[in-house]
């Protein structure tokens, strides 16, 4: 867990495991947890079939502040976190465009995995529909829950691809980039995200 001191596992019990998890849930704000959850919740949307109506319900009364197999999800905001499912979903044809457009020639978001795909799908919907978050505060946010599932250059590539968006449709909120602004491509590392605001 990543801000933690190692322990080995003979070293760990379950009740500090237990409360470690569940200091973790509670340090997520409930905005950070709904954009979790829409991610998760989009990802799930898009193996199983389900649609918004069946994710809604079964993201808020299952996994939204509860605990499953062991994992503790955080709380979320649910107005915000249905806003952002329905908005998402209902945009999609809109933001898969301005991905398109964001990402390499010769990777469009068909081709980028699932996880990352929602992850993207999310960020932009806020960056191109939610004009009352902050671009660079949103960008943040999708580039954090990208650590959430990936290790390697995702988290850098959310922000590349993220921050080309937001230079398209909100030009006045992030700065210029360094060296000429080249397209996002594949996976691969990007610059530091900005700070919340």
């Amino acid at each position: 867990m990543t801000g933690t001191t190692e322990t080995r596992p003979d070293d760990a019990t379950p009740d500090s495991a237990d409360s470690a998890a569940q200091e973790t849930a509670r340090a997520i704000s409930p905005r950070s947890g709904a954009r979790l959850a829409v991610v998760q919740a989009l990802y799930e949307m898009d193996i199983s079939g389900k649609g918004v109506l069946d994710a809604l319900a079964e993201f808020e009364a299952f996994w939204i502040g509860q605990e499953v197999d062991g994992i503790v999800h955080p709380k979320a905001e649910t107005a915000f976190f249905r806003d952002l499912l329905r908005g998402t979903v209902e945009e999609q044809r809109a933001i898969d465009q301005k991905l398109d457009q964001a990402l390499a020639q010769g990777w469009p978001l068909r081709r980028i995995e699932i996880v990352l795909r929602a992850i993207l799908r999310a960020g932009a919907y806020e960056l191109l529909f939610r004009p009352d978050v902050p671009a660079p505060a949103a960008i943040s946010e999708y580039v954090d829950v990208a650590h959430s599932f990936y290790t390697a250059d995702e988290p850098g590539l959310v922000n590349a691809v993220l921050d080309r968006v937001a230079r398209e449709v909100r030009p006045g909120e992030v700065s210029a980039p360094k060296g000429g602004g080249k397209a996002a491509g594949k996976p691969g590392p990007g610059k530091p995200a900005p700070k919340k605001a």
